[in-house]
């Protein structure tokens, strides 16, 4: 089984290869068109701006290959919202893989942006990336931005309001949190994703 990395240079790309190694993956970090299509599923991760993010992955040849890659593909963090068809931040035109627009979480006293630290993980719909995970299982977020919740949610979260933890749109499917840093769930959550059906 092959694991293409999405290498953009905004995302926590260390983490999520040291996570995905403890699991047995033959992962590849690469920026590489050719590699991120011929893989048997990919990963693309991110922290920072969705703009900056997409003009990355138009500059290196890879936002077609994201929009038509048709075996599993993994949305981490800023990589769930660039699943998205647009986003707030910096008016961006996502991959479009999900129907929807990513918004900016609403700013509370109670509940400060960014949304950093714990949260816990409740299943909305039952899919195959949260199997064995359990109904107590908490994942660790960093987030400004959170993006609609549609169809495609399968898990929640709550900080000040709740918000889609995770998504799954046919063989496309985000994390809103970072799983390398979520302990045992997310580890669970990363080796569904590498057992899921190519």
């Amino acid at each position: 089984m092959s694991v293409a990395v999405v290498k953009l240079g905004v995302g926590n790309t260390a983490s999520v290869m040291f996570a995905l190694e403890r699991l047995g993956a033959n992962a590849v970090l690469t920026d590489e068109p050719v590699r991120v299509a011929e893989a048997e599923r990919v990963i693309l991760p991110g922290v920072g701006a969705a703009a900056h993010a997409m003009t990355l992955l138009r500059a290196k040849g890879l936002s077609e290959v994201l929009r038509n890659f048709a075996r599993p593909l993994l949305g981490i963090c800023l990589g769930q919202q660039l699943l998205f068809e647009t986003s707030d931040e910096g008016d961006a035109e996502g991959l479009g893989r999900i129907a929807g627009r990513v918004t900016r979480f609403p700013i509370s006293a109670r509940a400060p942006t960014p949304h950093m630290g714990w949260s816990k993980l409740e299943t909305t719909r039952e899919n195959a990336l949260l199997e064995d995970v359990g109904d107590a299982a908490y994942a660790y977020f960093v987030h400004s931005f959170v993006c609609p919740d549609t169809e495609a949610t399968i898990a929640t979260a709550r900080y000040g309001e709740r918000f889609p933890a995770m998504v799954a749109s046919g063989s496309v499917f985000g994390c809103q949190f970072h799983p390398e840093r979520s302990g045992a769930p997310g580890a669970r959550i990363l080796q569904n994703f590498l057992s899921l059906p190519c």
